[in-house]
């Protein structure tokens, strides 16, 4: 994927040797082990599910938010305006028309809240940074607005393939 695009919901391919570099690495951790694999079903993460195991779980509630408009246009294409907007409002802002911060909130918790009742003692799930952050935010105990604000204000930039333990 080339630096200094937008992209979120788009279904572009991981990049092969980086996701062979993941699978390896996950491997070496014995994940998954025998604990169950969600994953959003977009392909950056699906096509690693798939080789992890025979039988992962598609959730379209772990996808990454939609930048609707925005989509696979550079940052620098996108207007100023439009960007300050966001950066005003990061909670209730649609960027292109997409996904408000909230909305994708709501949706990721409800991910959590079924997970959770499943009775899981673990779990692997194989999601986007914006889904990760929400995650790790949602087991704060806090407000969904608190922790959608906390997950899109953090600077953190997660990696490709990098694991990320959350308890609760």
């Amino acid at each position: 994927m080339l630096p200094g695009l937008c992209y979120g919901s788009s279904d572009v391919e991981a990049d092969e040797a980086q996701a062979m570099q993941v699978h390896a690495a996950l491997r070496a951790q014995g994940l998954p082990g025998s604990m169950p694999v969600y994953a959003s079903p977009l392909r950056r993460c699906a096509e690693l599910a798939r080789r992890l195991g025979p039988a992962p779980v598609f959730d379209a509630r772990l996808s990454e938010m939609d930048f609707g408009s925005w989509e696979m246009r550079s940052w620098d294409a996108i207007p100023r305006a439009e960007v300050d907007a966001w950066a005003a409002d990061l909670l209730r802002y649609r960027p292109g028309g997409g996904e408000s911060v909230l909305q994708v909130a709501e949706r990721v918790a409800a991910f959590r809240r079924d997970l959770r009742a499943r009775g899981h003692a673990q779990a692997l799930v194989l999601c986007h940074a914006g889904t990760i952050r929400l995650l790790s935010a949602l087991q704060g105990g806090q407000s969904l607005e608190m922790a959608a604000l906390q997950a899109a204000s953090t600077p953190h930039q997660v990696g490709y393939g990098e694991v990320i333990l959350l308890k609760d």
